[in-house]
């Protein structure tokens, strides 16, 4: 089964996304940033109390647990952003998929992973994402549901999905 497609921004953020959710410890970082946001608010609450008010220390924690916040929401983006500005200069992408695993090729880089390091994918709307194990890392690939020839190959490359891995 082959995919041809260019490059797309959002649908490598939506794969970083989901290969993020799929982890442990991402869902726990995301936790713990609005919970030290929760925190800091709280503080700067008590810091604004009677019968020593220190403004300034409120509006530095508040301050602090945004960043957090925001550092934690913007991964994701970051991450993207990071591996597009390497893989959009590569114009078009051909993806073939077959009982082997997958083979990945642009105008400098040609790359084949089998199954047995993409054991668990995960369907969003737009892409399938290929992850690794657990324990080998946080890599994954990802195949767009627009680089097939015709919508109806989606039922197909999901068979073949099915075949060799495990839905996430």
């Amino acid at each position: 089964m082959e995919l041809v497609y260019a490059p797309d921004f959002g649908e490598l953020h939506e794969a970083v996304r989901a290969r993020l959710r799929a982890t442990r410890w991402w869902p726990l970082l995301r936790w713990t940033a609005y919970g030290a946001c929760v925190l800091a608010v709280l503080v700067s609450v008590l810091a604004l109390l009677p019968p020593a008010p220190e403004p300034g220390t409120a509006v530095l924690l508040t301050a602090l647990g945004a960043v957090a916040v925001t550092c934690a929401e913007l991964i994701p983006w970051a991450t993207a952003r990071s591996i597009y500005r390497l893989i959009g200069t590569q114009g078009e992408a051909r993806a073939v998929v077959d009982e082997d695993g997958g083979r990945w090729t642009s105008r400098d880089t040609e790359t084949t992973i089998r199954w047995a390091l993409l054991p668990r994918y995960v369907e969003t709307p737009r892409l399938f994402v290929l992850f690794t194990d657990r324990t080998s890392g946080t890599g994954f690939a990802y195949l767009p549901k627009r680089g097939l020839a015709d919508p109806a190959d989606a039922d197909r490359l999901r068979a073949l999905l099915d075949r060799h891995t495990a839905r996430a």
